[in-house]
């Protein structure tokens, strides 16, 4: 590990978000706040480190796949840390910890929160945890490789850490074009969104934030009600459209904006995606006709709401699903863990992932029928490399070996297993929202001290999908 590569690095990293504290500060001023010089010296603070960090490690090295892991992962940290600076400056969090869970639950995208009246805080901070999901939503990394020429170091390893799925889609032969348009794209839609819900009765201020949250499916939202506050078929239905946008592969959206529709039907994984949603949405539409006595158009958006916010992980809420039957709670549930598509900014396993898992136990069927029959693993006609397979059954399993001691370790300070399992399945899938005493119209506050770093360190290892953080805590990774 060539260390002064990995700080100079971050160095940069720390300016970026130094900048990024800047943009609150005319929000603040215009509306009347006070927080905006709890930004200027975070801003100041994390521009000055990351300067000299940079500068005296001014060294021109090819990154190598071990410091890319190491930057990815520690980026994360590293912003997060400079990122919560303006909630304990300002006094708004004055707790650390919970200033340190809020910003990750905004850069990680999950949109969990230990604020009991999100409603109280000044509008600069409120627009920082809006910012914190958008850059966090596309991968700050993603960002920076457009940039990392200027270091003079290469992107790709960066690009292959921040998204390590199982189907690499680069849009262009070079890295540094391909996280430019995937960052014009995401733009274009955060604005086409806030243009529809300015238009749509919500002030500018609160179309900004709810736009930023929903590209990146992150779910913080202005009001204490979240989207149910609102009470607008329209602003739903616009935020639905974007939901399912968010959770779709953006270098698909990407081919359509160039009217290439055609490769919209060639893609398996978005088909699968859409009869997901779909056959879900019928099971708890009848669920919510039947048992709550919902009428059919209400029954339509409440279903398609919850369905996307949960499956995308974006985590808004209209209603309180506990309330409801309990097979849709279960459905709901299940869909924590499916996520969108690869190369979405959703959490979760990611679609393909669920797909290849469906195609191989098939097939490991069809053998065992036909023990003489050769039947590779395919998808859309393509054979699935074997390494893929191990890879993405090696995935599933370390989210279930994960899961299952978070929750254990949970279970000794709620004291309720409902919770600690919907608490540990709302954060290493990046959602939000869980079950029991963290469900959709509670918040995290009352939990311990010591649970939130752990939640905190579930948020990262989801966003990054597990194997970025995880390969930092083998003793062989630190060997020569």
């Amino acid at each position: 590990m060539r260390i002064k590569v990995l700080i100079r690095i971050l160095g940069f990293l720390a300016v970026f978000i130094g900048i990024a504290l800047l943009v609150p500060i005319p929000f603040s001023l215009y509306y009347g706040g006070e927080d905006w010089s709890a930004f200027l010296i975070a801003s100041v603070a994390a521009i000055v480190v990351g300067s000299i960090s940079f500068i005296k490690t001014d060294r021109r090295q090819e990154l190598r796949p071990k410091e890319g892991f190491a930057v990815v992962t520690f980026g994360w940290i590293i912003m997060t840390l400079f990122g919560c600076l303006p909630f304990l400056i300002s006094g708004g969090i004055p707790s650390f910890t919970d200033a340190f869970y809020e910003t990750m639950s905004g850069f990680s995208t999950t949109g969990s929160t230990i604020l009991n009246d999100v409603e109280s805080l000044p509008h600069g901070l409120l627009l920082w945890r809006s910012l914190t999901h958008w850059i966090g939503g596309m991968g700050i990394i993603v960002l920076s490789i457009a940039i990392l020429p200027f270091l003079g170091v290469g992107g790709m390893q960066l690009f292959k850490a921040e998204t390590p799925g199982p189907i690499a889609d680069r849009l262009t032969p070079r890295i540094t074009e391909t996280a430019k348009l995937l960052w014009v794209v995401y733009a274009l839609f955060t604005f086409a969104e806030f243009v529809l819900l300015w238009i749509g009765g919500m002030s500018v201020f609160d179309a900004i934030n709810h736009a930023l949250a929903t590209l990146a499916t992150g779910g913080f939202s202005t009001k204490n009600s979240s989207i149910a506050h609102f009470d607008s078929a329209y602003i739903e239905y616009v935020i639905i459209f974007f939901m399912f946008i968010a959770g779709s592969s953006f270098s698909m959206h990407y081919n359509w904006l160039r009217g290439n529709f055609g490769s919209i039907w060639k893609n398996k994984e978005f088909l699968f995606f859409c009869i997901v949603i779909t056959s879900a949405t019928l099971i708890i539409g009848f669920d919510l006709y039947i048992y709550e006595g919902y009428g059919l158009e209400e029954t339509f958006r409440y279903g398609l709401f919850q369905v996307l916010a949960i499956i995308t992980t974006t985590g808004f809420g209209t209603a309180d699903y506990e309330g409801w039957a309990v097979l849709s709670q279960l459905l709901l549930f299940a869909l924590m863990f499916m996520g969108g598509c690869s190369g979405s900014t959703s959490g979760g396993m990611k679609q393909i992932r669920i797909f290849i898992l469906i195609r191989f136990v098939y097939t490991e069927i069809i053998k065992l029928l036909h023990p003489n029959a050769i039947k590779p693993v395919k998808i859309g006609g393509s054979s699935i490399d074997q390494k893929i397979i191990t890879n993405v059954a090696g995935f599933f399993v370390a989210v279930v070996i994960i899961s299952m001691a978070a929750t254990l370790i949970m279970a000794w300070f709620t004291g309720d297993i409902a919770t600690s399992f919907g608490a540990v399945a709302a954060h290493i899938n990046n959602i939000g929202p869980g079950l029991g005493m963290v469900g959709p119209t509670d918040n995290y506050a009352w939990l311990p001290d010591t649970s939130k770093w752990m939640l905190s360190f579930l948020m990262i290892v989801g966003r990054l999908e597990v194997y970025t953080v995880i390969i930092l805590l083998t003793p062989s990774y630190w060997r020569d």
